[in-house]
């Protein structure tokens, strides 16, 4: 049986990375309006940070019930879902006047639009698609969070220097109500051109166990990926929510700040398919791990910066964080497929990735936390270079094979 992935199936990964670069870019515009927040309405950067880190804490947990929605409605369905939640959620955010409002828009209808519009729902398809080259394509669909990452910050800072934060947020509302039915009928186009898979077609292959999520839970590799999620996310969030706070606190113009670091994480999208590419050559752990260290090196980077001269090492910082921005999500996400493959993927890919939300809320809110307490994010970014270490210590034990 060949393993080469078919027209349709790239089709699949095309569809899966427009949409999701849709969704990772309104979600990811948040860094920029902390700041809006804290000047319009006097609250804290912990306050700030709420809405941000309830929305990653709920992304995780409600990750489950996508997980098991998409097994049974499909990606098209989710996306249209998905596309709804997130204008709803940014028409009403262009009207909130409390910080309890924002907190329920974003952190629970925009986050749940945007999980529908997201890994869990086009990974399972994708996995089944794709044997030899499987980290490629998750990398691929792995790389528009960054892609959307990347375009947000430069842009909705523009939107909001010349409309203001609320006319940001409408101009984004508008843009996603156009965008909701093309996105979920290209999704549609790609799903009814696929064959379906038959005994010996080139299209799938069956994983050597149909693992249930009872039994996935009682391994050890499960609760192993659980912190593994979890520690890099509390690595990546604990500086990316205020990396623009923390540049222009430090005195860099805010419009400048936005272009270094947008840049920056516009390399995660070569960063993440390199990453992904070879994972599949080297192995998911050594790729991985070559990935966490950069992030170090990126973190560290910013605690180095101490004038608005220091143009170079903002530069390194942006650079060396960006482009492992989600770098390790594809080997992670391959290795999870790799060993609990079968049909029940989506509800165990979902309940790992509880993980991962828990981490990134623990990062956000905390990182706004720690400024308030101790005056600057120094401390914060030298807790994302000790979260960043555990992480790849236990991907490194991943590399034992399910007992």
């Amino acid at each position: 049986m060949s393993a080469r992935p078919s027209r349709q199936a790239w089709l699949i990964v095309a569809g899966g990375f427009v949409a999701f670069t849709v969704s990772a870019s309104l979600m990811h515009a948040y860094t920029v309006y902390l700041l809006a927040f804290v000047a319009d309405f006097g609250w804290t950067r912990a306050e700030a940070s709420v809405a941000y880190s309830v929305g990653q804490v709920v992304g995780g947990i409600s990750s489950p019930l996508v997980g098991g929605l998409v097994d049974r409605l499909g990606a098209m369905r989710m996306v249209l879902l998905g596309g709804c939640l997130l204008t709803l959620g940014l028409v009403g955010s262009a009207l909130a006047t409390s910080l309890w409002q924002m907190v329920f828009l974003y952190g629970f209808v925009m986050t749940f639009g945007a999980g529908c519009i997201g890994m869990v729902v086009f990974v399972p398809l994708v996995s089944r698609l794709f044997v030899a080259q499987r980290g490629l394509a998750i990398s691929i669909l792995q790389s528009a969070n960054g892609f959307g990452r990347a375009i947000s910050a430069p842009v909705a800072q523009l939107m909001v220097e010349g409309y203001g934060w609320r006319g940001a947020y409408w101009m984004q509302a508008g843009g996603m109500a156009l965008l909701v039915v093309p996105l979920a009928l290209m999704f549609r186009r790609a799903e009814s051109a696929l064959p379906a898979p038959a005994s010996g077609s080139t299209a799938s292959a069956a994983p050597a166990r149909d693992w249930t999520l009872k039994a996935a839970m009682a391994t050890r590799h499960f609760w192993l990926l659980f912190l593994v999620y979890a520690l890099t996310s509390i690595g990546s969030f604990l500086v990316s929510l205020h990396q623009i706070a923390f540049a222009v606190g430090v005195g860099f113009d805010p419009l400048y700040a936005a272009f270094v670091l947008g840049t920056g994480a516009l390399l995660a999208l070569p960063g993440v398919i390199i990453t992904g590419s070879i994972s599949d050559i080297i192995g998911r752990e050594k790729a991985a791990i070559t990935t966490y260290i950069i992030s170090m090196i990126g973190s560290a980077a910013a605690l180095l910066i101490h004038s608005p001269d220091q143009h170079v090492m903002l530069w390194i910082h942006a650079c060396f964080f960006g482009i492992t921005w989600g770098a390790r999500g594809p080997a992670i996400t391959a290795k999870t497929a790799d060993l609990f493959g079968g049909r029940r993927l989506g509800t165990i890919l979902g309940l790992v990735t509880v993980g991962s939300g828990l981490g990134a809320g623990i990062g956000a809110w905390g990182a706004g936390w720690l400024f308030d307490v101790t005056g600057d994010y120094r401390l914060a970014f030298s807790l994302s270079v000790v979260a960043y270490g555990l992480g790849a210590v236990f991907f490194w034990a991943l590399r034992k094979p399910v007992g």
